[in-house]
């Protein structure tokens, strides 16, 4: 007698389905998000997908909320330049304080190299990242018109923003938190302007020392003192 096969965990159910939900967005924009269409392009029974999130608002939440972790974990990547001098991460006990003494100021190749990593992560996200990238454009919008929905984006994108501002503490921020701000505007309308703006299908994707040149001078930009 056969053993029938074992189902995965709910955990893991739901993250599949977080994901398949993502990949329909970005091929299809939101009108190709359905749970029929989720449970299909996930292989799951029928059904699968509304059980877990009875509706499309709390399925559009689950996006939300497995960008958010995904960015946050290739956001971790750049995390190594976020200990310099002690400094912690942004919020909480152990916050930054506003500057570094200068014997802790890190060195220009420490700018250099975070500069690097910086690039290193646009060039995975305009590339192999593509497809979440155009997902997290579309899914905003959704969020900017449906005010269930704005609560669910506000917090998926507050993660990543304190660790980027920890990192710029590191490296000197006096203001981390609002160099964050900024440099997370610019990186979002690079990525923007590469992956669905006016001369994205013409134009080539940038190189990685090419975004190393541009990651530099944003760095320079939001670290300036003053």
């Amino acid at each position: 007698m056969s053993t029938p096969p074992t189902r995965p965990p709910a955990a893991d159910r739901r993250t599949l389905i977080a994901d398949t939900a993502i990949d329909l967005v970005a091929a299809a924009g939101l009108r190709g998000l359905t749970h029929r269409a989720v449970d299909g392009a996930a292989g799951l029974p029928a059904g699968s997908t509304s059980y877990y999130f009875r509706t499309r608002t709390a399925l559009i939440g689950a996006c939300y909320a497995r960008l958010a972790e995904l960015d946050l974990g290739d956001v971790g990547d750049l995390s190594g330049f976020g200990e310099v001098g002690g400094v912690g991460e942004v919020g909480g006990e152990g916050s930054p304080r506003p500057s570094l003494p200068p014997a802790l100021r890190p060195a220009p190749a420490d700018r250099e190299a975070a500069a690097a990593a910086l690039a290193g992560l646009l060039h995975r996200w305009l590339t192999v990242g593509r497809a979440r990238q155009l997902a997290r454009f579309e899914l905003s919008l959704e969020a900017a018109r449906n005010p269930e929905l704005e609560a669910d984006f506000h917090r998926a994108g507050q993660g990543a923003r304190a660790r980027a501002a920890g990192i710029l503490a590191a490296l000197g921020a006096r203001r981390p938190e609002e160099a964050a701000e900024l440099l997370v505007a610019w990186t979002d309308g690079l990525l923007y302007d590469r992956l669905a703006g006016a001369l994205a299908r013409s134009r080539p994707a940038p190189d990685l020392p090419e975004l190393a040149s541009i990651t530099r001078r944003m760095l320079d930009a939001v670290l300036v003192e003053g």
